[in-house]
């Protein structure tokens, strides 16, 4: 952890104190704070929207910071939120790295978290919003053994190492390789942002170390279309399987197009919508259960369209 991100941590840790935001519950409005990972990803700018477009109509006033990746502007952003006096944080961490300082300090200050895609696994919030990546990425798994035959050298482009959604899905994707042995890694490497033109040089790289892989998957769509543009440049003898996951607008226009072979679309409008319900209730003292996981959709070409027309 840099000096930087332990220094605000501090700050966070000691200098707010629940008394600092006891005005703000006369507020006719519940003032909500949603600090997002980084609003250049599309399933985080989905839920942004899903919050703010809700927000009026369920007596909310949301106030959101973009930490554009960085674990130090976040804690600094979120320091800043509880100087504001929100009455409850939505947080979606930028990284592993000080995960919980923010979590530690709006709860020192009386403040209730509802934790959305990753969760600090040393100061997890009140309740957890996210896809039940391990089932998802089982049944991703699944469909790449059964539409491939069972056969290929795979590559995995991981996202950032530590985060909930990257365990996750290793560990349901794995379970699904357990089942189709003629599927062999010959690769993985991690992201640091989720990126595509991080998925595209990492699958250059990968393709240049071995021509033989046959099978992606970039465990963000943004990093499977950048696998898939570099399969594309390599110029590869053979069918080069691409897989994502998310259920991006992007990533669902190159399922429909065939760039990408298939996805798994996470309800992003309705965890935008349930983790303000969940904000609201813990500020009015109901009770929210610790996790909140919800189903995934495996996205083919076959049924691509629906989720295009409306994302759930």
């Amino acid at each position: 952890m840099s000096r930087t991100i332990r220094a605000l941590g501090l700050t966070l840790a000691f200098a707010v104190s629940p008394l600092a935001v006891s005005g703000a519950w006369a507020a006719d409005k519940v003032k909500v704070g949603l600090a997002v990972a980084n609003l250049q990803a599309d399933f985080f700018n989905q839920i942004k929207q899903s919050v703010e477009k809700n927000a009026a109509a369920m007596g909310a006033e949301v106030v959101t910071v973009d930490a554009k990746g960085d674990g130090a502007t976040q804690v600094s952003q979120i320091q800043d939120l509880i100087t504001q006096k929100v009455q409850a944080l939505i947080y979606i961490p930028a990284g592993a790295a000080a995960a919980s300082v923010p979590v530690k300090a709006a709860k020192a200050a009386g403040i209730p978290v509802i934790a959305v895609d990753r969760n600090p696994a040393d100061a997890p919030g009140d309740t957890f919003i996210a896809t039940n990546s391990v089932a998802a990425a089982k049944t991703l798994g699944d469909y790449v053994c059964k539409v491939t035959g069972g056969k290929g050298d795979l590559a995995i482009i991981q996202g950032q190492i530590g985060t909930t959604p990257e365990q996750d899905r290793d560990k349901g994707f794995k379970e699904a390789m357990a089942n189709c042995p003629g599927i062999k890694e010959v690769g993985r490497e991690a992201s640091k942002m989720w990126m595509k033109d991080e998925g595209f040089n990492i699958a250059q790289n990968m393709l240049q170390r071995d021509p033989t892989v046959s099978i992606f998957f970039g465990r963000a769509d943004a990093l499977a279309l950048g696998a898939a543009q570099a399969a594309k440049a390599a110029g590869s003898d053979h069918k080069v399987w691409v897989f994502g996951f998310d259920g991006d607008l992007a990533g669902l226009k190159a399922v429909k197009d065939g760039t990408l072979d298939a996805t798994m679309t996470q309800r992003t409008q309705f965890m935008g919508k349930l983790a303000l319900q969940s904000a609201l209730d813990l500020v009015a003292g109901k009770k929210v259960p610790a996790e909140q996981l919800q189903d995934a959709a495996l996205t083919t070409k076959d049924n691509v369209d629906q989720y295009i027309a409306e994302h759930p």
